[in-house]
Formats: structure tokens, C-alpha cells, sequence
């Protein structure tokens, strides 16, 4: 049978390319653990929906959404207590527990594990024996999960993304000069209506910048010219539109803040990104992309509010695509089998509230 939209009400679809790549080694092992599937080929790609409209639909409905962080223990005791040591990796951004199975976690430490990601913006795990399945249920603790109309996914597992570089490779090839795909500073699904909050990645060596950081790197004044600002925000993927498919691939657009406050810390984060914020709503476009230029140079550039983190096999990362960027490093150059599954779960709409403090003011830490 041929593979289906993610959704049956598409029907005008692109049926998908059949992969015949072979799998490295740990990645089949863990698979077949897992109880996965493989006899009909992996990846399973579902068919791509055609049209810009029928992708808009797919998750454009209001959604109820509690931050699992904001129910934690502020102290994260269950949680801390069972980690054999705490590494803060910067005074900013990323901490990594040491000694914890994320399969084993209670419901508390679960909620406390939120606060955790929402404070340090990204949290990492070594040594985890973490089935696609076990990956998928922990992040619908954090969220209704993604499932991406037409990226690959695990077979059986919908919702569980398929990241393999060697993969893409074989549809777009990277260079050195042009590592191309997600080695470029992004943050993901920023075209959702409800955007991604945490996301859970058993992957390769990658960088993240903190945008409660970016922030408050900004002057004051610069800060007030751009709270309650909105910028549209576009998908990675174009599609046709229905009316003048003549016209060529289009991309899904939203308009949301761009500062926006985290609900399980209160804090203000700038939330652009060079791949996918479009433009500032009400500016021309050359006083837009100036601003624009300067606040991702903000993130980019400011290596002290970035945190790079050195994989090792079976690495768990999750972090908080709501107060972050990240960029997927390729300083391997593909001579390296890497393949990786991600798991993201949907947060809420993103808002502005001018009453909300930066980090540094919350923490009573010198804003100079």
C-alpha cells in the first residue's frame, strides 16, 4: 500500500522517494530492540501534501496548553537528588545530568525536568537506553507531539523524526562550504500556530544560544522599540498554492511576538531567527531587515550566551525551542555514520506581557 498524508482529508499528495540507504549499525540494533518494524523499508516518508492550504489546517485549531514546568517543585529535588552530579555548562545556558535513565522518570521529576529546560533553556543526558516509543511518550508529557506532514519518521512511531544526515545527503549533498539543512541557526516549527516548546533529540554534536540571553544583551531603549513588536514567521517547507499553483512554492506564514515570555518562568526571551522570521509587521522592509540583521547578530555573534555540546553515543539533548536557537554542527563532514531521532511537543501560542521580567532581573543578577 502506498504511504498516506498524515491526515486522510489530503488527498492531492506527492507520493515519497523509497529509500534503499543502510542503517549504521547502533541505529538497527536500537530499532530492532525497539520492536520496530524495518521489513518495508526505512524510512517510512508519508506522502507530502500538494497544496499550502490543506498544511495550514492540519494544526490551526486552538489548543489548551499547561507548561509541565510550571507545576515543578521550584527546588527540582526529585529530580536533582537523583543525579549523580549537576554540570552547569555556562552561567547561561545548558546543564547536564549525570546518572539518570529519562525512561525512568517519575511524574515529578518529569514536571521538574520542564522547570529545569525552561530555566537553562537546554539539558543533556548521557548513556540513555531510550526506545523511539519511551521517546515519543516522554514528550507528550510536555505537549501535543509534531507530526511533520512529510519529513521522515520511525515506522509506527508517527511523531518520532528521522534525523540522518547521510539521508538528506542523498536529496541535497552538503559541503564544506555549504553544510546546508539544520547546520544553519534556527529554532524549529516557528510557522505552528501553537509553536514547538521542548524538544527531545538523540542526535550529533550541536550549538544553542540563549534567547533570554539575546535579550537582555539589548540597551533598554533598544528593548522598548521592539517589545509588542510581531514578525512573521514562515515554514521550512513551501508548498503550492491551490488558487495559482503557477505561481510556485509558497511558505506557510504566522504572525507572533517578537519577545515573548515563557509561561513556567515568566522571563522576556527574544524569539527570531535568521532562517525562518520573515519580517517585522508594520515596517518597511529595509528599516525590517535592519533590525532583523542586527538582533540575530545578537544571538549569533555572542559566544558567551552559547553553549556547544560534544555527543557521545546514545546523548539525550532537550531544550525549549520558545527561548532558544540552535545549529546542528557538520565539523564531521559526513565521515561519520550519525543518525538521530527527535521527538517535539507543541507549547502554547506565544505572547507578550510588558510586566514581564528579563532573567537577570528575576535572579536579582547585575542587568549592566
Amino acid at each position: 500500500m502506498a504511504p498516506a498524508a498524515i491526515i486522510d482529508r489530503i488527498v492531492d499528495v506527492v507520493q515519497p522517494k523509497k529509500d534503499t540507504l543502510g542503517l549504521p549499525a547502533p541505529t538497527r540494533a536500537r530499532l530492532e530492540k525497539a520492536g520496530i518494524d524495518l521489513s518495508q523499508g526505512y524510512p517510512y516518508r508519508p506522502a507530502a501534501p500538494k497544496y499550502l492550504d490543506d498544511v495550514f489546517e492540519i494544526r490551526n485549531d486552538e489548543r489548551e496548553y499547561v507548561d509541565a514546568g510550571s507545576r515543578a517543585d521550584p527546588e527540582k529535588k526529585a529530580l536533582l537528588s537523583a543525579a549523580k552530579e549537576v554540570i552547569h555548562l555556562t552561567q547561561h545556558i545548558g546543564t547536564e545530568l549525570v546518572g539518570i535513565q529519562l525512561k525512568d522518570l517519575t511524574a515529578q521529576q518529569k514536571d521538574e525536568l520542564g522547570l529545569l529546560i525552561a530555566e537553562r533553556s537546554v539539558v543533556f543526558f548521557r548513556d540513555q537506553d531510550i526506545s523511539p516509543q519511551q521517546q515519543k511518550a516522554l514528550g507528550e508529557w510536555y505537549g501535543d507531539i509534531e507530526v511533520h506532514p512529510q519529513v521522515p519518521q520511525v515506522p509506527g512511531v508517527p511523531g518520532v523524526t528521522v534525523i540522518w544526515p547521510a539521508l538528506q545527503a542523498t536529496e541535497s549533498a552538503a559541503s564544506f562550504r555549504k553544510p546546508g539543512g539544520a547546520s544553519r541557526w534556527h529554532s524549529d516549527l516557528v510557522h505552528e500556530k501553537h509553536p514547538a516548546g521542548v524538544t527531545h533529540l538523540l542526535g550529533g554534536d550541536t550549538l544553542w544560544a540563549s534567547g533570554y540571553a539575546a535579550y537582555e544583551k539589548l540597551s533598554p531603549d533598544f528593548r522598548k522599540l521592539i517589545d509588542g513588536k510581531q514578525a512573521v514567521y514562515r515554514s521550512a517547507h513551501p508548498y503550492l498554492d491551490r488558487r495559482n499553483p503557477e505561481a510556485g512554492p509558497k511558505y506557510i506564514e504566522r504572525v507572533h511576538p517578537l519577545v515573548r515570555v515563557h509561561p513556567a518562568t515568566g522571563w522576556k526571551s527574544l524569539w527570531v531567527n535568521r532562517a525562518m522570521t520573515d519580517r517585522i509587521v508594520g515596517l518597511d522592509k529595509a528599516e525590517s531587515d535592519l533590525i532583523l540583521g542586527y538582533l540575530y547578530d545578537v544571538y549569533e555573534r555572542n559566544v558567551d550566551i552559547q553553549v556547544r555540546f560534544k555527543w557521545t553515543p546514545r546523548t539525550s539533548a532537550l531544550w525549549d525551542n520558545r527561548i532558544t536557537i540552535h545549529n546542528a554542527s557538520w565539523d564531521y563532514e559526513g565521515k561519520e555514520p550519525r543518525h538521530g531521532t527527535r521527538v517535539t511537543a507543541l507549547a502554547e501560542k506565544p505572547y507578550f506581557d510588558a510586566k514581564a521580567p528579563t532573567r537577570r532581573e528575576a535572579l536579582g543578577l547585575s542587568v549592566d
